[in-house]
């Protein structure tokens, strides 16, 4: 093992990122906040600094992803799909089954220069999280209780806000609701069995409600559907722990792009295409698992420097001050002084932790093992 290898199974290295993230994350809230009295000055204004504050946050995940663990991302697609990567507005589809599928989309919308403007149709439980709900909240992330009674009114009105959103954004869908687990993926087809749908093997079976609305108040914003169907070589599951710990994955991305006109406006039609589109997911699925490849042309879109960048600004700024000062503890000789700052250290190894936790699949909510076999 190298000597970087070695550091990248470090905790106390592991400490310094996580610290550099969680208190640049809430400079960056702050600063946030601090332009609200932007918004009914110049709202794209605000929008615009806020896409960048936010590109300053999460760019150091994909650093992680991309420099650090040397993970890469391979698209399997046309030239011409590739050719409008970040030059429209856009609905993404993206399975879920993966800790790191989030990580991987957001990798693609960076090196295609719209991470800062990615949107989400997101849990409300995510609104709370320190860092991540926060400042998805100043970007008007719509955020939803998966109860479309209570949804409806909310998801609708926050989907028309975007609708003058001055810069190119990817709006991601997760249809299936939740992450793929074998108790949910049983129980979900039990419901596509009593409903006269056809089973799916490697997905569950998509929630419509969110897809149709999403499309009915986006037209004449958005110009099309990119379906991404991901999956890793090698078969394996990765985490962001092992991210983290340095370890290396392969990722192929098969992308379809489906121009919006050609999704019918009718709900119920628009529903069936869907439906229509998972069972295509299933299919390619099948033939990734028996081929190792998905159809398409090869596309490696190349790295770039900003993620580094940014978060060596940011280690620079915050950890020299961290330095001096916990240097300066130690050599007071003081045991309350000592035993406060590692207590400091403990709280923020803790907080880290909890964070990651926010990806970890055992770890996820239980939407998907009761709520299949309720009504949609």
């Amino acid at each position: 093992m190298g000597f970087i290898a070695f550091l990248k199974t470090q905790f106390i290295v592991h400490l310094l990122i996580g610290f550099v993230f969680v208190v640049s994350g809430l400079i960056i809230n702050f600063i946030q906040l601090c332009t609200l009295v932007l918004w009914p000055i110049n709202k794209q204004f605000y929008r615009r600094v806020n896409c960048r504050l936010a590109y300053s946050l999460w760019s150091q995940l994909v650093m992680l992803l991309e420099w650090w663990s040397g993970t890469e991302c391979t698209l399997f697609s046309d030239e011409a799909t590739v050719r409008t990567f970040g030059k429209e507005h856009v609905i993404i589809i993206l399975n879920h089954n993966f800790e790191i599928d989030f990580l991987c989309g957001w990798t693609m919308t960076e090196r295609f220069g719209v991470l800062g403007s990615s949107k989400v149709l997101a849990k409300r439980e995510l609104l709370y999280v320190p860092l991540i709900g926060w400042t998805w909240y100043f970007l008007e992330i719509v955020f939803c209780k998966r109860k479309w009674e209570e949804d409806r009114d909310t998801v609708i009105e926050g989907l028309k806000r975007l609708s003058d959103y001055p810069e190119y954004m990817w709006f991601l869908l997760y249809c299936e609701g939740t992450r793929f687990t074998e108790t949910k993926h049983r129980i979900s087809m039990e419901v596509a069995e009593s409903k006269g749908l056809p089973k799916l093997k490697y997905h569950l079976l998509p929630r419509t409600k969110g897809f149709t609305t999403a499309v009915q108040c986006l037209r004449g914003t958005v110009s099309a559907v990119y379906d991404v169907t991901l999956n890793f070589r090698g078969n394996k599951n990765p985490s962001l722990l092992g991210i983290l710990y340095g370890k290396k994955y392969e990722a192929d991305m098969c992308v379809r792009r489906f121009p919006l006109e050609d999704i019918p406006q009718d709900e119920k039609e628009a529903a069936n295409w869907l439906h229509k589109l998972y069972q295509e997911k299933d299919a390619l699925q099948e033939m990734y698992n028996q081929e190792g490849v998905f159809p398409g042309k090869q596309f490696k879109p190349p790295r770039r420097p900003w993620t580094l960048l940014n978060f060596l600004f940011w280690a620079t700024v915050l950890l020299s001050p961290l330095f001096t000062f916990g240097f300066g503890v130690f050599a007071s000789g003081s045991p309350l002084l000592i035993l406060a700052f590692l207590g400091l250290v403990g709280a923020a190894s803790f907080g880290v932790r909890r964070l990651i936790g926010v990806t970890e699949i055992e770890k996820g909510s239980s939407y998907g093992n009761q709520e299949f076999k309720k009504k949609e």
